[in-house]
């Protein structure tokens, strides 16, 4: 564990419709899925290239009576998970799941002071392997917080996880926050604007085509809410919802699909982008007349 401590190190999306969530990402990303449910527990594992790396599962029942939605949710792997729970009650965080055994490890669920949510895992039964590349086919890329103030909330996680400021190589330093985990560049933070009424986490999935993925969100019932839109190093985002109303981004090379930009008043994470609420629920405009 000592490599993918303080790392993000599983992902799981809860949804209210496995089959079709299962269907929706195998076009949308090209993951695998396998069923790996137990007679407790209907589980299926995503897939990239073989390895694991995430799970799918239906929101538990306690979960919707308490008005729980669709949604991705990254793990961070720690090494004492009980010391680490205790540590965010300290820094004024929350546990909103007390350490557990599951199918997939030992795990919680906590907020930040903020209120964006995320997950600990000690041990992965899944997700083993020694961290890659960023850019890898498959992989969830990248980790953006949109926080109510990223500049305060980034203390939290420094010294939760140890994880450190990165240069920034543009002006838009000024808003957004990169940071690095175990040395690597994994995320940045920005201040959320008030369209978006929740702190969250938000997952970048990497594409081969970012045009052909965005083609197979829309015909797969999901939605693009931003994007496409090309960031300096040439890596073309969008962001989306699934049809559940999960939220999650994609990221990747402009193939050979033909796309349509977005307008330079979109560029950059400050645009607003329809309205998103708290854990995947989406709140959209009313359309003017």
């Amino acid at each position: 564990m000592a490599d993918r401590s303080g790392r993000f190190a599983w992902y799981e999306l809860l949804t209210t419709d496995v089959a079709a969530a299962s269907a929706f990402y195998r076009k949308a990303v090209g993951w695998g899925v396998k069923d790996e449910s137990t007679p407790d527990l209907p589980y299926m594992v995503l897939r990239s290239g073989g390895a694991p790396l995430g799970g799918l599962m239906v929101i538990p029942e306690e979960g919707r009576r308490l008005g729980a939605t669709p949604r991705w949710m990254g793990y961070v792997a720690v090494d004492d998970l009980d010391a680490t729970a205790a540590q965010i009650r300290r820094l004024r965080g929350t546990i909103l799941v007390p350490p557990t055994d599951t199918n997939i490890g030992r795990i919680a669920v906590v907020a930040d002071p903020q209120e964006a949510t995320f997950g600990l895992i000690k041990e992965p039964t899944y997700g083993r392997r020694k961290p890659g590349r960023l850019d890898e086919p498959g992989r969830i890329g990248w980790h953006e917080l949109l926080a109510t103030d990223r500049t305060v909330i980034f203390d939290f996680y420094r010294e939760l996880f140890g994880w450190q400021k990165a240069d920034a190589q543009s002006e838009p330093a000024a808003w957004y926050q990169l940071f690095s985990a175990g040395g690597q560049t994994v995320g940045g933070m920005l201040t959320k604007l008030p369209s978006v009424t929740q702190p969250s986490w938000l997952h970048y999935f990497n594409v081969d085509d970012i045009g052909s993925a965005m083609k197979h969100v829309n015909a797969g019932g999901g939605r693009i809410l931003q994007g496409p839109i090309e960031l300096p190093d040439g890596c073309w985002i969008a962001r989306c919802v699934d049809p559940q109303g999960a939220l999650f981004a994609l990221q990747g090379a402009r193939g050979p699909t033909s796309i349509e930009p977005s307008s330079a008043s979109e560029i950059g994470w400050s645009a607003k982008w329809g309205g998103i609420a708290s854990q995947g629920r989406i709140v959209l405009p009313k359309p003017k007349r």
